[in-house]
């Protein structure tokens, strides 16, 4: 069941963004249960809770209901995502994955970014152009309420 408004995507799910990062989310847990016996506690959980960070801040800043809040939630992600390519660089320096498939899921990672990096353009002009057309009224300032006003500059 597909969930979707008149107007486009109604959930995180609907989201490009999403959908690729959750796609490399599985690659690289298949990642982390390929690592040598050494380093399933250490780079394999750093591995898992990076490439969960990733979609999950994709999904909470979703939620939220400023294009700010939304824009902070997309960078941390942003950070996770070159979290997880930097360990794929471990892995290739360490010899614990082909060069291939390292090549092939780093590509698949800046894919991501560079799609999670149109989504925050997106949203920062959504957010620029709010604030154009927010403007705070003028009223006339009073010091107390029995004073007499203060024109507004």
């Amino acid at each position: 069941m597909e969930i979707q408004g008149e107007g486009g995507f109604r959930t995180f799910e609907d989201l490009e963004v999403y959908r690729f990062a959750r796609e490399f989310r599985r690659e690289l847990y298949a990642v982390a249960r390929k690592l040598p016996a050494e380093e399933r506690f250490a780079l394999g959980d750093q591995i898992r809770r990076a490439a969960v960070s990733l979609t999950n801040n994709i999904a909470e800043g979703h939620g939220r209901y400023h294009f700010q809040e939304q824009i902070r939630f997309l960078l941390i992600a942003r950070g996770s995502l070159e979290e997880l390519i930097d360990d794929l660089n471990t892995c290739l320096d360490e010899s614990y994955l082909p060069a291939e498939e390292v090549e092939r899921l780093r590509v698949l990672g800046w894919r991501v970014h560079r799609i999670l990096a149109g989504y925050l353009r997106h949203l920062r002009q959504r957010r620029d152009d709010d604030q154009v057309g927010l403007k705070e009224p003028t009223v006339p300032y009073r010091t107390c309420w029995n004073a007499p006003e203060i024109p507004a500059d």
